[in-house]
This record gives structure tokens, sequence and C-alpha cells, in this order.
């Protein structure tokens, strides 16, 4: 008996960190040349981004079903308490899977313990919280305190971005073909955030260099202003700008713990190739 603690392969927690603290990850699925892979199972987030390089357009689609039946089962069997944290509910359907799941996996063992929170968020920004409540599960917290952290977390976390080409927002309807055709021209970098767990276009930039420099300014006005808290970088393919920005927080803010990885493949065939996102706890809720 445990508790357990299940996010989705949007979290772009590094390898290393997921096995460290025991965090289950159920994964999204990929469609490429009308085959199906599982996210980071049977295609790692390097091979996807290979895939469009080499100009294919890979299509996602939310957690089977009958995989996520299997996991609660085999928890409710053990007798585990399981806390999942799920990708933002108005980017996907898989927090309302969720419920309906926890649902039918109740009826047949009624005792299951389960909580399923909408983190409001994605990425790191979700990454940061399955984090940090894993090693408080590892520091014997209890389930309270842990659902308290994970209200207070997802209602301050703060995600700000940008991409650095407009083909890819396009093909997901988020710009028009014009505006991606003129914007990528006139070397246009929009800056998009997540308010209420939805992403928005900010505004609007001309350049990469200044890009960056509208994330700190973004991060100076929002950001608590607290060492302890942990950062979150991530980058599609382009670990380079994600570098360069970590330096540049460091010599203007007093941060010192930080994680970088590479946005994951169900973000990434959104984004597409070269975009760079921070994620960090704001003063304000969202």
């Amino acid at each position: 008996m445990k508790i357990a603690i299940i996010t989705d392969s949007t979290c772009d927690l590094p390898l290393e960190i997921i096995k460290e603290y025991d965090i289950e990850v159920l994964p999204f699925s990929l469609h490429v040349d009308e085959k199906e892979y599982l996210d980071g199972i049977t295609i790692e987030t390097e091979v996807l981004y290979q895939t469009m390089r080499e100009g294919k357009t890979p299509k996602t689609s939310q957690i089977s079903p009958s995989l996520m039946k299997k996991s609660f089962i085999h928890h409710a069997q053990q007798g585990d308490t399981c806390l999942y944290i799920s990708f933002s509910s108005e980017m996907s359907g898989a927090y309302q899977t969720s419920l309906i799941i926890a649902r039918e996996v109740k009826e047949l063992y009624p005792d299951f313990d389960i909580e399923i929170i909408d983190s409001k968020s994605g990425s790191l920004a979700l990454g940061l919280v399955v984090y940090q409540a894993a090693r408080m599960v590892r520091d014997g917290k209890t389930k309270k305190e842990i659902l308290n952290f994970i209200k207070y977390q997802t209602s301050h976390m703060e995600h700000v971005f940008t991409v650095d080409n407009l083909e890819y927002l396009h093909k997901g309807g988020r710009v028009s073909r014009t505006s991606a055709i003129i914007g990528n021209i006139l070397n246009i970098k929009p800056i998009l955030h997540v308010k209420k767990g939805q992403i928005l276009l900010l505004e609007k930039v001309r350049g990469r260099k200044k890009a960056l420099e509208r994330l700190l300014e973004l991060m100076e006005m929002r950001c608590l202003k607290t060492k302890e808290q942990i950062i979150g970088i991530t980058h599609a393919d382009d670990l380079e700008t994600a570098l360069q920005l970590k330096t540049m927080i460091q010599e203007r803010f007093d941060f010192n713990d930080f994680i970088i990885n590479l946005i994951g493949s169900v973000l990434g065939a959104h984004i597409g190739i070269g975009g760079v996102g921070l994620f960090f706890l704001n003063e304000t809720t969202n």
C-alpha cells in the first residue's frame, strides 16, 4: 500500500526523475505515416523531431482508455492511494476520460482511493507539480498535505513560451495560413501563455533575441520572488537556446534550481521545432 503519483506523457520530465521517484506516466498516442506509437515507449521524442525535420506531420490522440483502466485496476488491487495529475482539461480529453475510468474501477473496487486533479497545465508546468508531489510522497507527507500543495501549485504555475516557426501553429489552427507565411517572412515570434488551462497568444515580437528578452520581462512582472522554487525550461530540439535562456535568468534573478528538458512529442507535434518554454510560480492565482 502506497501513495502512487500518476501523470501522462505531456509532463516532459526527464527520465531520470521519473525513474528515481517512481512516477507512473501514461502515454499519449502519436500517429506518423499511418503508424501508431506510444509516446515515450515505442517512439522517443528525438525520433519524433527527426520525422518533423523530414517534413512529416505527426498527429496525436489521448491516452488509451483501456491502458488507463488497466493502471487504475492494478493500483486498486494493490490497495494504493492514487493521485492522477492530468494534462489540462482545456487541451485534452484525458482528464474527463480519467473521471469516467475512475468511476468504472470504483464500481469493481469500492474502496479504491483515487484523486483526479486537473493541472490546468502541460509540459514542465505539469512536470514540476508532479515532481514535487512525488518528492513529498518520498518524504512521507500525507495525502491531504500533498493535495493542498498540488492545489496551490496548479493555481500559481506560469507558462510563457515562444515558437521559432509559425507553420505548426497554422497546422494546429491557431494562426491563419496567411499570417503564418507573412510572420515567417518578417521573422515574427509569437509570445504565448496559458490562462485557465488554455494556450493563448499574448503578443508578437520580431526576432528570437527580442522573444527571449520578452520572456524574461514577463517573468520579472509575474514571478514569485522566492529562490527556493524550481524553474522549468523546455525546448523543441534547441538545447542551445534553452541554455541561453537559463544564463539570462541567472544574470537577472537569484534562482539556482532548474530543470531543462525537451518539449515532449505531444506538444512538440503542435508547436514545431525551435520552440522554448519557461515555467515558474507566479504571485497571483491563474
